[in-house]
């Protein structure tokens, strides 16, 4: 009885032993954590026999044996000791504490499984760097975009007025680190005044929270000019106001009224008011070439109207748009008086086109008709001397063979006319 039992316990504990033989492994996991944050490690085993599990370092100390501390450092911690598991943390990591840490298992032999711990260090605040206050308009400037303490290296991007543009990127390693700087050249024009230019870091640790610098551009520059009617065709006794747009940076106040080189003549009826001219009621006297000009410490521009004052109809006169020339710095524009005595004379009905169109197929119709006729006449009178082509003889002619003089030949030819169908030819 007992020989039988002994087979049975024999086999029962050699499928136990290989059981936790084979389940007796250390699992671990890779680990990546952002510098400062905290960093658990756990190491588990299945159908351990209360076998000890250890923790060490990159550089092979001992952290925790069991529930047992080892090292000295108030960062590390014990979260759970059992049979089957060792889970301890390590806080405010630092970018030294990246490397390779070991879970070992003390069994015969000792069975180790190793988990890479990954610290990404986080970019700084970037910093932009080269831009001039003010920048004058045509200077060509380079900014300057830097963020340091990133691992991996940070991407930086430019973006102006939230629309990306291009820059030039540099990476500088720095210990375990890296410097990232980025360079965006300009040419600055008068559009640029007032951009803003942004530099965004873009980084694996910011997923949530990207940092990034402004800079607002400020561009100085030369005024340009352009004088904006109020009425597009002037008429005596009638209100106008002439509007003169200076743009500039400085602004370009205040603006100057001129009217053919001097100063305004009338002031009771020409009012400046800012940089616009208003005439109460229009006058003969009034006509003449009135200029704005305006100015600031970059340079002057200057625009210039042509008033012609028309006499006020009956019926209101066709509209017409007054060209606008607008000056560079430095030079004059010309803004003539929408209404001239050749546009004036030169006005014409807008029917007009439709007119002449109507007349020229008219005639057009008459003339291919003509050509028609006359074509059918010449085929007509052609035919018709073509079938009455041939020789004919005269009552003298047919008698004139045997007779010695005219009587006779016509008297013989009355006596043959009984043959002058011999004589006769005729041609089909």
């Amino acid at each position: 009885m007992l020989e039988s039992r002994f087979p049975v316990c024999l086999t029962l504990c050699l499928v136990r032993c290989a059981a936790g033989l084979s389940g007796q492994y250390p699992l671990v996991q890779n680990l990546t954590v952002t510098e400062g944050g905290t960093a658990n490690l756990t190491c588990r085993v299945e159908y351990n026999d209360n076998t000890s599990l250890q923790w060490s370092n990159p550089a092979q100390q001992t952290l925790f044996f069991g529930d047992k501390k080892a090292l000295r450092d108030n960062r590390i911690e014990l979260v759970r000791a059992t049979s089957s598991e060792l889970t301890i943390s390590i806080s405010d990591v630092l970018l030294s504490d990246e490397g390779m840490y070991t879970c070992s298992l003390f069994t015969m032999p000792i069975r180790t499984a190793k988990a890479y711990l990954t610290v990404l260090g986080v970019p700084a605040q970037p910093e932009i760097d080269g831009l001039t206050k003010p920048a004058l308009e045509g200077d060509q400037i380079t900014l300057t975009c830097s963020s340091q303490g990133s691992k991996p290296a940070a991407d930086l991007r430019w973006y102006r007025n939230e629309k990306e543009v291009k820059g030039a990127k540099v990476v500088k390693p720095m210990g375990k680190t890296y410097t990232v700087q980025s360079f965006l050249q300009l040419q600055v024009d008068r559009n640029d005044d007032g951009a803003v230019y942004t530099c965004r870091v873009d980084h694996v640790s910011l997923s949530h929270s990207p940092q990034q610098a402004t800079e607002v551009l400020e561009v100085h520059y030369a005024p340009r000019v352009e004088i904006n009617p109020l009425h597009s065709v002037p008429l005596e006794g009638q209100y106008l106001r002439l509007e003169c747009v200076s743009k500039g940076n400085p602004s370009p106040d205040p603006v100057l009224w001129t009217k053919d080189g001097g100063e305004l003549p009338d002031l009771d009826r020409m009012i400046v008011e800012g940089r616009d001219l208003t005439f109460t009621s229009l006058n003969k006297t009034d006509n003449g070439t009135y200029r704005c000009e305006a100015s600031n410490h970059l340079g002057t521009s200057s625009a210039e109207y042509k008033l012609y004052v028309y006499d006020a109809p009956t019926s209101p006169p066709p509209p017409t748009t007054a060209p606008i020339h607008p000056s560079t710095p430095g030079s004059t524009a010309q803004l003539d008086s929408p209404v001239r005595k050749s546009s004036v004379t030169e006005q014409r009905d807008p029917n007009a086109v439709g007119q002449h169109g109507t007349d020229h197929a008219l005639i057009g119709g008459v003339v291919a008709v003509v050509v028609f006729v006359t074509l059918c006449l010449i085929i007509v009178l052609g035919r018709y001397l073509a079938r009455h082509k041939g020789t004919y003889l005269t009552n003298e002619a047919k008698g004139a063979d045997d007779a010695p003089d005219a009587d006779t030949a016509i008297i013989n030819a009355e006596g043959n006319h009984a043959h002058a169908e011999e004589k006769k030819e005729y041609f089909i």
